[in-house]
């Protein structure tokens, strides 16, 4: 996968050298070249001075064959204008902008755009954001006889209530994550746009599981 961070401060610099220790190829742009030397010895990936709204420095960043834009600068202005920059122009599959007024999130999200805030927490959650699949299996339990599933509500399914994604003995939906916060579901919870779901799925039942998202077996 490749990443482009913009922004070498504490949360750029932190998520660079994690997602470059995962394997991931990671270009870091920022502004101030001290800034972008601050980042550990052990990173493999490249650093490019500039404006993070350039197109061409994002073009030198290799933005036209990146899978993520992450816009973690201390402008919310400037992030904002990065992300859709790269969601609009140049159609990054997975866009994520740090904003420090929270407000704004859900308009962002409206835009496809995806925000994180505070600095620990958003290195974490921006390297989940980033790296996993459409449907995704986070944890094997026993055996392998049941799977912690983790996806993208589809399109499909947005309106409806979370029964819709049950079968009793082989799929049960145990948590959703919405606008950065993740709860416990009822029945009759309706889904929305952006959710993504965690489900308990019996070995047994995946391809039932693909079949009620709509993707294939």
């Amino acid at each position: 996968m490749n990443v482009i961070v913009v922004g070498a401060g504490h949360m750029g610099r932190g998520l660079a050298e994690r997602l470059s220790r995962q394997g991931h190829g990671v270009t870091v742009i920022d502004r101030d070249a001290e800034e972008l030397d601050e980042l550990d010895e052990g990173f493999a990936g490249r650093r490019v001075v500039g404006v993070g709204f350039d197109r061409k420095v994002l073009a030198e960043a290799g933005v036209e064959r990146a899978s993520a834009v992450i816009a973690c600068t201390s402008s919310d202005e400037a992030n904002v204008v990065i992300a859709r920059i790269a969601r609009g122009t140049y159609r990054v599959p997975r866009v994520i902008a740090r904003l420090y007024d929270i407000s704004k999130a859900e308009t962002y999200r409206r835009l496809g755009i995806q925000t994180i805030s505070t600095t620990d927490w958003g290195i974490r959650h921006a390297c989940e954001l980033i790296t996993y699949q459409e449907m995704d299996t986070v944890l094997e339990i026993g055996s392998g006889d049941v799977q912690l599933v983790r996806s993208d509500v589809p399109a499909l399914l947005e309106g409806r209530p979370v029964r819709e994604v049950t079968a009793i003995g082989e799929v049960e939906v145990v948590a959703v994550s919405r606008n950065n916060e993740t709860f416990i579901p009822t029945l009759g919870t309706v889904l929305e746009h952006g959710d993504v779901i965690y489900a308990a799925v019996a070995s047994s039942a995946s391809a039932k599981f693909r079949y009620m998202l709509g993707t294939s077996a």
